[in-house]
């Protein structure tokens, strides 16, 4: 098992949901090949509203891309689901129910409802997508040798925050004092932070980021 970094931006929706099917069908149901003609559950986590049509289509062509490796919903797999949206109360509800409900495997977006399972669970399988800073987050011991019962996809790498100055630079050369609106708990925020702050890269760009900028997103949402 390997934890992979992939480069979001870069690659299409398809393609990108697509790794995340071989990976699931790779591990652990590569070992069941043999057995396929037992029903297998697979809870799945998802970070966002079932309203969601972007996410609505990557859930699309990830079921399609499990038919591709000869699993096949309502035959041989089946699914069930939990969309948190950014209610935490919810997450942390959904991941238990999940949990409870004993999956063979679990599916998961974003670094919330990864942290949520690993409350629930340290031995039913992971494989999770749409996280940053796995290892910084305590998810995975490395990401040549993830351990434990987690495996997955990075969409974004913390260095990416150094790219957002560089954007906003483009879009807005007058502009000199950035802020950000993040939520400190979660780790790959502030890694994203640290690399946009970064002292030559902020230099580079004529940018300032006063530290009163750097709000929490409790301190923004009403």
């Amino acid at each position: 098992m390997s934890c992979l970094s992939c480069r979001g931006l870069q690659m299409r929706r398809r393609e990108f949901i697509g790794f995340v099917g071989g990976a699931v069908s790779a591990w652990p149901f590569g070992a069941l090949a043999q057995q396929r003609d037992h029903l297998r559950r697979i809870g799945v986590l998802m970070g966002f509203a079932e309203t969601d049509e972007v996410w609505q289509t990557y859930l699309h062509v990830f079921r399609d891309r499990l038919r591709d490796f000869g699993w096949i919903e309502g035959q041989n797999v089946k699914f069930e689901y939990r969309f948190a949206g950014e209610s935490v109360e919810r997450t942390k509800q959904a991941a238990a129910e999940l949990v409870a409900s004993k999956p063979d495997m679990l599916f998961v977006t974003t670094n919330p409802a990864l942290s949520a399972l690993l409350k629930e669970t340290r031995t039913i399988p992971i494989v999770f997508t749409w996280v940053s800073e796995s290892v910084g987050s305590g998810y995975v011991s490395s990401l040549a040798h993830p351990g434990g019962n987690v495996t997955g996809f990075h969409n974004f790498e913390p260095a990416v925050g150094g790219k957002w100055l560089g954007v906003l630079k483009q879009i807005a050369p007058q502009v000199r004092r950035v802020g950000f609106v993040h939520v400190p708990e979660i780790v790959a925020n502030v890694a994203f932070i640290r690399a946009a702050v970064n002292l030559k890269t902020a230099k580079e760009l004529g940018l300032t980021v006063p530290e009163s900028f750097l709000l929490f997103a409790d301190e923004v949402i009403e």
